[in-house]
């Protein structure tokens, strides 16, 4: 495949751990420029430091992103280092699953959901906006999940942010009339990550597994004690059963490195062989 992603100048939220770490070690070694954001100083550093040993285009700049400020910051931080903003990937965000009984312990977590998941997301958009309409063209790659599809028992906030995301990378594809492709990415399950840390209630996970809830504890229970079948960690087979966050972070540079011309504007990755409903 053509290489799209050399020289494009990538800002990278949730930056220090996770997929933000995975896709910005992947397009720096496609040869981006990358500008790694996340709240961890310690963890930008060493992502940063690893990229550089390599010789290949990396720097850092704190940042929360519920702050409007600091995200404005992230974005003049680019333009003064490489001139430009081709890439912006809202990825940071926090998965505080959560029945509506538990809201008495999970109300900070949901506060802090809707900061980050939606806030956050419109802070990233709005510090790049300007720049990218200036330049006549830019991309923004929003992280969702298929946790947005629908209301779900154990998810209605986590839900919604994720929903609020799709809503909100749809309009601005259409308002900013093609000058600037967005890509909405719904990701499955994805063991390994730490996103699974905000969850209040553990058992919150049966309403994305509907009437699959017993077979998703099974193979939980097996994939904890590396006992899965073969098959089902293979990603060549059809029974492959839960994405890796490498798999995930390999389909985000996927969407961006794509020509100027073509957006891929909605995808969602899974598992082949998962048993998730939604």
């Amino acid at each position: 495949m053509t290489n799209h992603v050399d020289g494009r100048v990538i800002i990278i939220t949730g930056a220090g751990s996770g997929f933000g770490k995975l896709v910005a070690g992947m397009t720096a070694g496609l040869g981006a420029h990358v500008i790694a954001s996340d709240i961890n100083e310690e963890n930008l550093k060493s992502v940063v430091s690893e990229i550089q040993a390599k010789r290949q285009s990396a720097e850092y700049i704190v940042a929360d992103v519920t702050n409007k400020e600091q995200m404005d910051a992230v974005a003049s931080f680019a333009v003064e280092k490489f001139g430009r903003i081709d890439v912006m990937l809202n990825n940071a965000g926090i998965m505080p699953l959560a029945f509506w009984s538990d809201h008495k312990k999970a109300s900070k977590a949901w506060d802090k959901a809707i900061d980050i998941n939606i806030k956050g997301v419109v802070n990233g958009i709005t510090a790049v906006y300007d720049q990218m309409m200036e330049q006549g063209r830019g991309q923004v790659v929003n992280i969702s999940s298929i946790y947005g599809n629908a209301g779900m028992p154990g998810s209605g906030v986590y839900s919604a942010t994720k929903a609020a995301v799709k809503i909100i990378s749809d309009s601005l594809r259409i308002e900013s009339h093609g000058k600037i492709k967005v890509t909405t990415l719904k990701p499955t399950g994805v063991p390994g990550t730490n996103l699974a840390s905000a969850v209040v209630n553990e058992t919150a996970i049966s309403g994305l597994a509907g009437q699959n809830t017993q077979d998703y504890a099974d193979s939980t229970e097996k994939f904890i004690k590396g006992e899965l079948p073969a098959e089902q960690t293979d990603s060549d087979s059809i029974e492959y059963w839960a994405l890796t966050p490498e798999d995930l972070a390999e389909n985000v540079v996927y969407v961006i490195n794509q020509p100027w011309g073509v957006n891929i504007s909605d995808i969602t990755v899974r598992a082949s062989g998962d048993v998730f409903i939604h």
